[in-house]
Protein backbone atom coordinates (compact mmCIF):
# COMPACT_ATOMS: atom_id res chain seq x y z
CA UNK A 1 0.00 0.00 0.00
CA UNK A 2 1.15 3.15 -0.89
CA UNK A 3 2.53 5.69 2.09
CA UNK A 4 0.10 8.81 2.90
CA UNK A 5 2.13 11.74 4.14
CA UNK A 6 1.30 13.47 6.92
CA UNK A 7 0.51 16.43 4.70
CA UNK A 8 -1.74 14.61 2.42
CA UNK A 9 -3.48 13.77 5.70
CA UNK A 10 -7.67 14.91 6.32
CA UNK A 11 -7.76 14.97 9.42
CA UNK A 12 -10.75 13.17 11.59
CA UNK A 13 -12.26 14.34 15.28
CA UNK A 14 -13.55 11.02 16.66
CA UNK A 15 -15.81 11.28 19.89
CA UNK A 16 -16.51 8.05 21.43
CA UNK A 17 -16.53 7.06 25.31
CA UNK A 18 -14.49 3.71 24.14
CA UNK A 19 -12.27 4.90 21.68
CA UNK A 20 -9.26 2.50 22.72
CA UNK A 21 -11.57 -0.39 21.77
CA UNK A 22 -11.69 1.44 18.39
CA UNK A 23 -7.49 1.55 17.69
CA UNK A 24 -7.81 -0.91 14.59
CA UNK A 25 -10.52 1.61 13.02
CA UNK A 26 -8.43 4.65 13.54
CA UNK A 27 -5.02 2.17 11.85
CA UNK A 28 -7.30 1.80 9.24
CA UNK A 29 -8.32 4.79 8.72
CA UNK A 30 -4.74 6.58 8.96
CA UNK A 31 -3.56 3.81 6.44
CA UNK A 32 -5.84 5.16 4.15
CA UNK A 33 -5.14 8.41 4.19
CA UNK A 34 -7.11 10.02 7.26
CA UNK A 35 -4.93 11.49 10.44
CA UNK A 36 -7.78 10.52 13.14
CA UNK A 37 -7.54 13.04 16.60
CA UNK A 38 -9.65 10.67 19.29
CA UNK A 39 -11.29 12.43 22.37
CA UNK A 40 -13.34 10.46 24.91
CA UNK A 41 -16.70 13.10 25.44
CA UNK A 42 -18.51 15.67 24.17
CA UNK A 43 -16.68 19.08 25.98
CA UNK A 44 -13.46 17.77 24.48
CA UNK A 45 -14.70 17.34 20.99
CA UNK A 46 -16.17 20.89 21.14
CA UNK A 47 -12.79 22.33 22.15
CA UNK A 48 -10.99 20.91 19.91
CA UNK A 49 -13.63 21.78 17.15
CA UNK A 50 -13.23 25.49 18.13
CA UNK A 51 -8.98 24.32 18.19
CA UNK A 52 -9.16 23.59 14.80
CA UNK A 53 -12.00 22.69 12.22
CA UNK A 54 -11.60 19.34 11.29
CA UNK A 55 -12.68 17.84 8.00
CA UNK A 56 -15.48 15.33 9.55
CA UNK A 57 -16.54 14.69 13.24
CA UNK A 58 -17.73 11.15 13.87
CA UNK A 59 -19.42 11.31 16.89
CA UNK A 60 -20.91 9.10 19.34
CA UNK A 61 -24.53 8.90 20.56
CA UNK A 62 -24.01 8.14 23.95
CA UNK A 63 -21.56 9.33 26.13
CA UNK A 64 -21.25 10.59 29.67
CA UNK A 65 -21.39 13.61 30.32
CA UNK A 66 -22.75 15.76 27.54
CA UNK A 67 -24.28 13.22 25.15
CA UNK A 68 -23.60 13.13 21.31
CA UNK A 69 -27.03 14.94 20.22
CA UNK A 70 -26.30 18.15 22.58
CA UNK A 71 -22.62 17.92 21.56
CA UNK A 72 -23.94 17.72 18.03
CA UNK A 73 -25.73 20.99 18.27
CA UNK A 74 -22.79 23.17 20.31
CA UNK A 75 -20.66 21.82 17.14
CA UNK A 76 -23.19 22.82 14.42
CA UNK A 77 -23.79 26.60 16.01
CA UNK A 78 -20.39 26.88 15.84
CA UNK A 79 -19.96 25.84 12.57
CA UNK A 80 -22.91 24.33 10.46
CA UNK A 81 -20.17 23.46 8.13
CA UNK A 82 -18.35 21.18 9.26
CA UNK A 83 -19.53 17.33 8.42
CA UNK A 84 -20.62 15.56 11.70
CA UNK A 85 -21.56 11.43 11.31
CA UNK A 86 -23.35 10.23 14.36
CA UNK A 87 -22.58 6.63 15.63
CA UNK A 88 -25.73 5.03 17.81
CA UNK A 89 -26.53 1.59 19.42
CA UNK A 90 -29.99 3.48 19.31
CA UNK A 91 -32.41 2.33 16.59
CA UNK A 92 -35.31 4.32 17.66
CA UNK A 93 -36.76 6.57 15.06
CA UNK A 94 -36.91 9.64 17.50
CA UNK A 95 -33.01 9.96 18.33
CA UNK A 96 -32.36 9.43 14.24
CA UNK A 97 -35.35 12.40 13.61
CA UNK A 98 -33.69 14.45 16.78
CA UNK A 99 -30.31 14.11 15.09
CA UNK A 100 -31.57 14.92 11.63
CA UNK A 101 -33.32 17.90 12.77
CA UNK A 102 -29.47 19.28 14.17
CA UNK A 103 -28.29 18.91 10.67
CA UNK A 104 -26.69 15.64 10.80
CA UNK A 105 -24.77 14.72 7.38
CA UNK A 106 -24.96 10.93 7.71
CA UNK A 107 -25.75 8.30 10.56
CA UNK A 108 -24.63 4.62 11.52
CA UNK A 109 -25.85 1.88 13.63
CA UNK A 110 -22.98 -0.27 16.27
CA UNK A 111 -21.77 -1.77 15.46
CA UNK A 112 -19.57 -0.63 12.59
CA UNK A 113 -16.53 -2.05 10.99
CA UNK A 114 -13.33 0.20 9.64
CA UNK A 115 -14.96 0.06 6.08
CA UNK A 116 -18.39 1.52 7.14
CA UNK A 117 -16.32 4.46 8.60
CA UNK A 118 -14.33 4.83 5.90
CA UNK A 119 -17.21 5.03 2.83
CA UNK A 120 -19.27 7.25 5.18
CA UNK A 121 -16.05 9.60 5.32
CA UNK A 122 -15.46 9.25 1.45
CA UNK A 123 -19.17 10.27 0.78
CA UNK A 124 -18.56 13.30 2.63
CA UNK A 125 -15.10 14.65 1.90
CA UNK A 126 -14.40 12.92 -1.44
CA UNK A 127 -17.36 12.60 -3.33
CA UNK A 128 -17.74 15.13 -5.46
CA UNK A 129 -14.01 14.71 -6.34
CA UNK A 130 -15.11 11.03 -7.46
CA UNK A 131 -17.73 12.33 -9.42
CA UNK A 132 -15.85 14.87 -11.23
CA UNK A 133 -13.38 12.23 -12.15
CA UNK A 134 -15.79 9.94 -13.42
CA UNK A 135 -17.84 12.09 -14.65
CA UNK A 136 -14.74 13.21 -17.18
CA UNK A 137 -14.25 9.77 -17.99
CA UNK A 138 -17.57 8.96 -18.91
CA UNK A 139 -17.88 12.89 -20.72
CA UNK A 140 -15.09 11.52 -23.00
CA UNK A 141 -16.65 8.09 -24.01
CA UNK A 142 -19.83 10.14 -24.43
CA UNK A 143 -18.23 12.48 -26.27
CA UNK A 144 -16.90 10.05 -28.81
CA UNK A 145 -20.41 8.49 -29.52
CA UNK A 146 -21.96 11.88 -30.18
CA UNK A 147 -19.34 12.78 -32.68
CA UNK A 148 -19.97 9.35 -34.32
CA UNK A 149 -24.12 10.32 -34.13
CA UNK A 150 -23.37 13.73 -35.58
CA UNK A 151 -21.57 12.22 -38.74
CA UNK A 152 -24.32 9.87 -39.18
CA UNK A 153 -27.34 11.32 -38.52
CA UNK A 154 -29.40 11.04 -41.56
CA UNK A 155 -33.11 11.89 -40.07
CA UNK A 156 -34.94 15.04 -37.96
CA UNK A 157 -35.27 12.14 -35.49
CA UNK A 158 -31.70 11.47 -35.53
CA UNK A 159 -31.07 15.30 -34.47
CA UNK A 160 -33.49 15.36 -31.69
CA UNK A 161 -31.66 12.23 -29.99
CA UNK A 162 -28.47 14.08 -30.63
CA UNK A 163 -29.58 17.64 -29.33
CA UNK A 164 -31.16 15.74 -26.15
CA UNK A 165 -27.88 14.09 -25.49
CA UNK A 166 -25.66 16.98 -25.52
CA UNK A 167 -28.44 19.15 -23.80
CA UNK A 168 -28.16 16.55 -20.98
CA UNK A 169 -24.31 16.87 -20.40
CA UNK A 170 -24.92 20.62 -20.95
CA UNK A 171 -26.76 20.02 -17.41
CA UNK A 172 -23.94 17.64 -15.99
CA UNK A 173 -21.30 19.74 -16.81
CA UNK A 174 -22.64 22.69 -14.86
CA UNK A 175 -22.19 20.80 -11.76
CA UNK A 176 -18.05 20.98 -12.42
CA UNK A 177 -17.02 23.67 -14.29
CA UNK A 178 -13.89 21.63 -15.90
CA UNK A 179 -12.43 24.07 -18.13
CA UNK A 180 -11.10 21.28 -20.68
CA UNK A 181 -14.33 19.40 -20.72
CA UNK A 182 -16.65 22.29 -21.14
CA UNK A 183 -14.47 23.36 -24.27
CA UNK A 184 -14.47 19.82 -25.85
CA UNK A 185 -18.44 20.58 -25.30
CA UNK A 186 -18.21 23.66 -27.02
CA UNK A 187 -16.39 22.12 -29.59
CA UNK A 188 -18.72 19.06 -30.29
CA UNK A 189 -22.20 21.51 -29.84
CA UNK A 190 -20.32 23.61 -32.80
CA UNK A 191 -19.34 20.72 -34.89
CA UNK A 192 -22.57 19.53 -34.29
CA UNK A 193 -24.57 22.96 -35.25
CA UNK A 194 -22.44 22.53 -38.57
CA UNK A 195 -24.15 19.25 -39.53
CA UNK A 196 -27.19 20.48 -38.57
CA UNK A 197 -27.43 23.60 -40.61
CA UNK A 198 -26.79 21.57 -43.49
CA UNK A 199 -29.26 18.99 -43.06
CA UNK A 200 -32.38 21.90 -42.43
CA UNK A 201 -31.09 23.37 -45.37
CA UNK A 202 -31.56 19.93 -47.73
CA UNK A 203 -34.26 19.28 -45.98
CA UNK A 204 -36.88 22.06 -44.41
CA UNK A 205 -38.64 22.75 -47.89
CA UNK A 206 -40.18 18.69 -47.64
CA UNK A 207 -41.16 19.43 -44.31
CA UNK A 208 -43.71 22.00 -45.14
CA UNK A 209 -44.69 20.69 -47.87
CA UNK A 210 -44.85 16.64 -46.94
CA UNK A 211 -46.67 16.04 -43.74
CA UNK A 212 -45.74 12.12 -43.57
CA UNK A 213 -41.82 12.72 -43.95
CA UNK A 214 -41.46 15.65 -41.20
CA UNK A 215 -40.87 16.32 -37.81
CA UNK A 216 -44.04 17.58 -35.41
CA UNK A 217 -43.44 21.52 -36.59
CA UNK A 218 -45.11 24.76 -34.77
CA UNK A 219 -47.78 24.55 -36.55
CA UNK A 220 -48.41 20.87 -35.58
CA UNK A 221 -48.27 21.52 -31.74
CA UNK A 222 -51.56 22.33 -30.90
CA UNK A 223 -53.36 19.13 -32.46
CA UNK A 224 -51.32 17.46 -31.68
CA UNK A 225 -50.91 17.95 -27.66
CA UNK A 226 -53.78 20.32 -27.11
CA UNK A 227 -57.19 19.34 -28.58
CA UNK A 228 -56.97 15.52 -27.91
CA UNK A 229 -57.25 16.26 -23.76
CA UNK A 230 -60.12 18.86 -24.88
CA UNK A 231 -61.62 16.40 -27.08
CA UNK A 232 -62.00 13.76 -23.76
CA UNK A 233 -64.00 16.61 -21.56
CA UNK A 234 -60.27 17.62 -19.86
CA UNK A 235 -59.90 20.94 -18.80
CA UNK A 236 -55.99 22.66 -20.50
CA UNK A 237 -54.21 24.82 -19.64
CA UNK A 238 -51.54 25.82 -22.69
CA UNK A 239 -48.63 27.41 -21.70
CA UNK A 240 -46.37 29.21 -24.04
CA UNK A 241 -42.78 30.42 -22.30
CA UNK A 242 -40.90 32.07 -24.99
CA UNK A 243 -37.36 31.80 -25.91
CA UNK A 244 -37.30 28.27 -23.75
CA UNK A 245 -34.40 26.46 -24.88
CA UNK A 246 -34.38 22.63 -24.64
CA UNK A 247 -31.52 22.37 -21.84
CA UNK A 248 -33.84 25.97 -20.05
CA UNK A 249 -36.02 23.55 -19.72
CA UNK A 250 -34.08 20.83 -18.55
CA UNK A 251 -32.95 22.86 -15.37
CA UNK A 252 -36.10 23.69 -14.25
CA UNK A 253 -37.61 20.40 -14.78
CA UNK A 254 -36.62 18.90 -11.62
CA UNK A 255 -38.43 21.45 -9.90
CA UNK A 256 -41.68 20.89 -11.55
CA UNK A 257 -40.98 16.64 -11.34
CA UNK A 258 -42.38 16.50 -7.51
CA UNK A 259 -45.56 17.64 -8.50
CA UNK A 260 -46.07 16.73 -11.75
CA UNK A 261 -46.18 13.09 -13.99
CA UNK A 262 -44.40 14.71 -17.35
CA UNK A 263 -44.56 13.21 -20.58
CA UNK A 264 -42.04 14.51 -22.88
CA UNK A 265 -42.09 15.50 -26.49
CA UNK A 266 -40.09 17.63 -28.53
CA UNK A 267 -40.91 19.59 -32.06
CA UNK A 268 -39.01 21.78 -34.61
CA UNK A 269 -39.88 25.70 -34.36
CA UNK A 270 -40.55 26.32 -37.85
CA UNK A 271 -38.12 29.36 -39.51
CA UNK A 272 -37.32 32.14 -38.91
CA UNK A 273 -36.87 31.05 -35.39
CA UNK A 274 -38.96 34.17 -34.03
CA UNK A 275 -41.76 34.89 -32.28
CA UNK A 276 -43.72 36.70 -35.31
CA UNK A 277 -43.41 33.64 -36.98
CA UNK A 278 -43.00 30.65 -34.98
CA UNK A 279 -45.65 31.20 -32.07
CA UNK A 280 -48.30 32.68 -34.46
CA UNK A 281 -47.43 29.51 -35.43
CA UNK A 282 -48.43 27.81 -33.17
CA UNK A 283 -51.64 29.40 -32.00
CA UNK A 284 -52.86 29.23 -36.08
CA UNK A 285 -51.73 26.29 -37.04
CA UNK A 286 -50.69 28.02 -39.96
CA UNK A 287 -47.59 28.73 -41.81
CA UNK A 288 -46.85 32.43 -41.81
CA UNK A 289 -47.72 32.95 -45.91
CA UNK A 290 -51.39 32.07 -44.21
CA UNK A 291 -51.34 34.08 -41.57
CA UNK A 292 -50.17 37.24 -43.45
CA UNK A 293 -53.00 36.86 -45.81
CA UNK A 294 -55.51 36.07 -42.78
CA UNK A 295 -54.40 40.01 -41.61
CA UNK A 296 -52.37 41.43 -44.30
CA UNK A 297 -52.24 45.23 -42.84
CA UNK A 298 -49.90 43.85 -40.21
CA UNK A 299 -47.43 41.82 -42.29
CA UNK A 300 -46.55 45.06 -44.72
CA UNK A 301 -42.77 46.44 -44.28
CA UNK A 302 -40.14 44.52 -42.86
CA UNK A 303 -40.20 45.31 -39.32
CA UNK A 304 -40.73 42.44 -37.19
CA UNK A 305 -43.29 43.76 -34.27
CA UNK A 306 -44.53 41.17 -32.09
CA UNK A 307 -46.65 44.18 -30.61
CA UNK A 308 -48.16 43.93 -34.12
CA UNK A 309 -48.00 40.64 -35.49
CA UNK A 310 -48.89 38.88 -32.63
CA UNK A 311 -51.48 40.51 -31.22
CA UNK A 312 -54.26 37.98 -33.15
CA UNK A 313 -53.17 35.18 -30.88
CA UNK A 314 -56.43 34.21 -29.32
CA UNK A 315 -58.68 34.59 -32.14
CA UNK A 316 -56.05 32.56 -34.58
CA UNK A 317 -56.17 29.80 -31.58
CA UNK A 318 -60.21 30.26 -31.40
CA UNK A 319 -60.13 29.63 -35.56
CA UNK A 320 -57.74 26.39 -35.39
CA UNK A 321 -59.91 24.69 -32.60
CA UNK A 322 -62.75 25.06 -34.82
CA UNK A 323 -61.33 23.72 -37.98
CA UNK A 324 -59.99 20.90 -36.32
CA UNK A 325 -63.28 19.75 -35.11
CA UNK A 326 -66.57 21.54 -34.35
CA UNK A 327 -67.09 20.39 -30.82
CA UNK A 328 -64.58 22.76 -30.13
CA UNK A 329 -66.40 25.78 -31.30
CA UNK A 330 -65.95 26.97 -27.13
CA UNK A 331 -65.15 29.69 -24.89
CA UNK A 332 -61.93 30.33 -24.30
CA UNK A 333 -58.95 32.75 -22.32
CA UNK A 334 -55.96 33.89 -23.13
CA UNK A 335 -53.47 36.27 -21.35
CA UNK A 336 -49.88 37.49 -22.22
CA UNK A 337 -47.83 38.09 -18.79
CA UNK A 338 -45.48 40.82 -19.83
CA UNK A 339 -44.94 41.89 -15.88
CA UNK A 340 -44.88 40.93 -12.18
CA UNK A 341 -47.90 42.42 -11.45
CA UNK A 342 -49.83 40.31 -14.19
CA UNK A 343 -47.98 36.91 -13.10
CA UNK A 344 -49.28 37.70 -9.93
CA UNK A 345 -52.74 37.90 -11.02
CA UNK A 346 -53.08 35.34 -13.11
CA UNK A 347 -51.93 32.95 -9.53
CA UNK A 348 -54.83 34.82 -7.87
CA UNK A 349 -57.40 33.97 -10.68
CA UNK A 350 -55.85 30.14 -11.46
CA UNK A 351 -58.83 28.70 -9.78
CA UNK A 352 -61.32 30.98 -11.71
CA UNK A 353 -59.58 30.10 -15.06
CA UNK A 354 -60.62 26.84 -14.55
CA UNK A 355 -63.98 27.44 -15.26
CA UNK A 356 -62.53 27.34 -19.36
CA UNK A 357 -61.73 24.48 -21.23
CA UNK A 358 -59.03 26.13 -22.45
CA UNK A 359 -56.25 28.47 -20.54
CA UNK A 360 -53.65 29.88 -22.74
CA UNK A 361 -51.07 31.69 -20.95
CA UNK A 362 -47.89 33.46 -22.65
CA UNK A 363 -44.79 34.04 -20.80
CA UNK A 364 -42.34 36.57 -22.16
CA UNK A 365 -39.70 36.57 -19.53
CA UNK A 366 -37.09 34.54 -20.52
CA UNK A 367 -37.36 36.23 -23.78
CA UNK A 368 -36.71 39.79 -22.27
CA UNK A 369 -34.20 38.67 -20.50
CA UNK A 370 -32.63 37.35 -24.02
CA UNK A 371 -33.10 40.27 -25.54
CA UNK A 372 -32.18 42.78 -22.60
CA UNK A 373 -28.93 41.29 -21.89
CA UNK A 374 -27.15 42.54 -24.67
CA UNK A 375 -28.10 46.34 -23.48
CA UNK A 376 -27.08 45.89 -20.05
CA UNK A 377 -23.92 45.21 -18.41
CA UNK A 378 -25.81 44.24 -15.25
CA UNK A 379 -27.04 41.16 -17.04
CA UNK A 380 -24.44 40.35 -19.04
CA UNK A 381 -22.15 39.97 -15.62
CA UNK A 382 -25.23 37.66 -14.28
CA UNK A 383 -24.95 35.60 -16.75
CA UNK A 384 -21.72 36.00 -19.44
CA UNK A 385 -22.52 32.37 -20.83
CA UNK A 386 -24.59 29.20 -21.63
CA UNK A 387 -24.11 28.12 -17.89
CA UNK A 388 -24.18 31.11 -16.40
CA UNK A 389 -28.19 31.47 -18.23
CA UNK A 390 -29.24 28.16 -17.40
CA UNK A 391 -28.63 29.06 -13.81
CA UNK A 392 -30.34 32.03 -14.15
CA UNK A 393 -33.55 30.68 -16.01
CA UNK A 394 -33.68 28.26 -13.01
CA UNK A 395 -33.35 31.18 -10.65
CA UNK A 396 -36.26 33.21 -12.05
CA UNK A 397 -38.91 30.17 -12.84
CA UNK A 398 -38.00 28.40 -9.19
CA UNK A 399 -39.13 32.14 -7.95
CA UNK A 400 -41.86 33.20 -10.01
CA UNK A 401 -45.55 32.83 -10.51
CA UNK A 402 -45.56 30.77 -13.36
CA UNK A 403 -44.22 27.97 -11.01
CA UNK A 404 -47.03 29.34 -8.53
CA UNK A 405 -49.40 28.70 -11.14
CA UNK A 406 -48.39 25.43 -11.58
CA UNK A 407 -47.75 24.18 -8.07
CA UNK A 408 -51.56 24.76 -7.68
CA UNK A 409 -52.43 23.44 -11.01
CA UNK A 410 -50.69 20.37 -9.68
CA UNK A 411 -53.25 19.77 -7.12
CA UNK A 412 -56.09 19.68 -9.50
CA UNK A 413 -56.79 17.30 -12.70
CA UNK A 414 -55.91 19.80 -15.21
CA UNK A 415 -53.58 18.78 -18.57
CA UNK A 416 -50.92 21.12 -18.37
CA UNK A 417 -49.29 21.64 -21.76
CA UNK A 418 -46.31 23.61 -21.60
CA UNK A 419 -43.73 24.51 -24.93
CA UNK A 420 -42.24 27.51 -26.52
CA UNK A 421 -41.96 28.71 -29.57
CA UNK A 422 -38.13 29.01 -30.23
CA UNK A 423 -34.58 28.82 -28.42
CA UNK A 424 -31.86 31.26 -28.82
CA UNK A 425 -28.33 30.78 -29.52
CA UNK A 426 -25.29 32.37 -28.08
CA UNK A 427 -23.62 34.64 -31.40
CA UNK A 428 -19.93 34.02 -31.40
CA UNK A 429 -19.08 34.84 -35.00
CA UNK A 430 -20.18 38.11 -37.09
CA UNK A 431 -20.48 37.38 -41.11
CA UNK A 432 -21.37 40.19 -43.77
CA UNK A 433 -24.58 41.13 -44.65
CA UNK A 434 -25.52 42.64 -47.46
CA UNK A 435 -28.88 44.58 -48.82
CA UNK A 436 -31.21 47.18 -50.00
CA UNK A 437 -32.06 49.82 -47.45
CA UNK A 438 -35.19 48.31 -46.93
CA UNK A 439 -33.52 45.02 -45.42
CA UNK A 440 -34.92 44.19 -42.04
CA UNK A 441 -32.74 44.54 -39.09
CA UNK A 442 -32.67 41.23 -37.02
CA UNK A 443 -29.29 39.58 -36.20
CA UNK A 444 -29.82 35.75 -37.08
CA UNK A 445 -32.15 36.06 -39.96
CA UNK A 446 -32.84 39.16 -43.01
CA UNK A 447 -35.72 39.68 -45.47
CA UNK A 448 -35.93 41.93 -48.21
CA UNK A 449 -34.30 42.17 -51.59
CA UNK A 450 -31.20 41.67 -53.13
CA UNK A 451 -29.88 39.82 -50.18
CA UNK A 452 -26.41 38.48 -50.06
CA UNK A 453 -24.03 36.63 -47.45
CA UNK A 454 -21.63 33.96 -47.29
CA UNK A 455 -23.08 30.85 -48.08
CA UNK A 456 -20.89 28.96 -45.52
CA UNK A 457 -22.25 30.06 -42.63
CA UNK A 458 -26.40 31.20 -44.12
CA UNK A 459 -29.37 29.47 -45.60
CA UNK A 460 -30.29 31.57 -48.03
CA UNK A 461 -34.47 31.31 -49.31
CA UNK A 462 -35.27 32.86 -53.02
CA UNK A 463 -38.98 31.82 -52.85
CA UNK A 464 -40.19 32.44 -50.12
CA UNK A 465 -43.90 31.16 -50.43
CA UNK A 466 -41.73 27.84 -51.53
CA UNK A 467 -41.22 27.53 -47.39
CA UNK A 468 -44.68 28.61 -45.97
CA UNK A 469 -43.22 32.81 -45.47
CA UNK A 470 -44.80 35.73 -46.43
CA UNK A 471 -43.71 37.63 -49.44
CA UNK A 472 -43.54 41.80 -48.55
CA UNK A 473 -43.69 43.27 -52.45
CA UNK A 474 -42.07 41.40 -55.22
CA UNK A 475 -38.00 39.98 -55.47
CA UNK A 476 -38.41 39.77 -51.56
CA UNK A 477 -36.42 36.42 -50.04
CA UNK A 478 -35.22 35.18 -46.81
CA UNK A 479 -31.56 34.99 -45.28
CA UNK A 480 -31.12 32.24 -42.12
CA UNK A 481 -27.70 32.77 -40.30
CA UNK A 482 -26.34 29.16 -39.13
CA UNK A 483 -24.82 27.61 -36.60
CA UNK A 484 -23.54 30.97 -33.62
CA UNK A 485 -23.43 33.73 -36.78
CA UNK A 486 -24.94 36.56 -36.78
CA UNK A 487 -25.34 39.17 -39.30
CA UNK A 488 -23.71 42.47 -39.20
CA UNK A 489 -23.81 44.64 -42.61
CA UNK A 490 -20.36 45.80 -43.97
CA UNK A 491 -20.71 49.49 -42.92
CA UNK A 492 -19.85 49.85 -39.15
CA UNK A 493 -18.70 46.21 -39.35
CA UNK A 494 -16.18 46.24 -36.68
CA UNK A 495 -18.64 48.53 -34.18
CA UNK A 496 -21.48 46.19 -34.39
CA UNK A 497 -19.84 43.35 -33.93
CA UNK A 498 -17.73 43.84 -31.16
CA UNK A 499 -21.58 45.59 -29.86
CA UNK A 500 -23.15 42.21 -30.06
CA UNK A 501 -20.83 39.32 -29.88
CA UNK A 502 -21.46 36.79 -27.58
CA UNK A 503 -25.00 38.23 -27.51
CA UNK A 504 -28.40 35.68 -27.30
CA UNK A 505 -30.19 35.67 -30.37
CA UNK A 506 -32.51 33.65 -32.37
CA UNK A 507 -34.36 33.72 -35.62
CA UNK A 508 -31.65 31.46 -37.46
CA UNK A 509 -31.00 28.37 -37.75
CA UNK A 510 -29.23 25.88 -34.83
CA UNK A 511 -29.99 23.30 -32.35
CA UNK A 512 -30.61 25.51 -29.91
CA UNK A 513 -32.99 27.38 -31.46
CA UNK A 514 -34.90 24.80 -33.24
CA UNK A 515 -35.04 21.36 -30.94
CA UNK A 516 -37.44 22.36 -28.42
CA UNK A 517 -40.08 20.56 -25.47
CA UNK A 518 -43.24 19.80 -25.12
CA UNK A 519 -44.09 18.61 -21.56
CA UNK A 520 -47.45 17.32 -20.91
CA UNK A 521 -48.22 17.16 -17.37
CA UNK A 522 -50.59 15.83 -15.03
CA UNK A 523 -50.51 16.28 -11.49
CA UNK A 524 -49.55 13.99 -9.04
Amino acid sequence: MATVTETDQKQILWADDEIELLRPHIIFLKDRGYDVDPVTNGDDAIAAVKRQAPYVVLLDEMMPGKDGLKTLQVIKDFNPHIPVIMITKNEEERVMEQALGHRIDDYLTKPVNPSQILMACKKLLDARQIQKDRMGRDYVAAANRLRDQNSQASSWQDWIDLHVRCSEWDIQLDLFHDPGLLQMHRDLRRSCNQEFGKFVERHYARWILDEEDSPLLSVDIVSEFVTPPLLDGRQVFFIVVDCMRLDHWMAIQPLLADHFNIQMEYHYSILPTATPYSRNAIFSGLFPCDVAKLYPDEWKGTRDDEGSRNRHEHQLMDRQLAEIDPKLRMETRYVKVLDIAEGNHMVKKVHSYRAFPLMSVVYNFLDMLTHGRSESEILKEMAPDESAFRSLARSWFSHSSLFEMLRKLAATDSVVVLTTDHGCVLSSHATVAYGNRDTSTNLRYKFGKSLRSDARNSVHLKDPDHFGLPTVGSGTNFMFAKEDYYFVYPTKFNEYEQKYADSFQHGGVSLEEMILPVAVMEGK
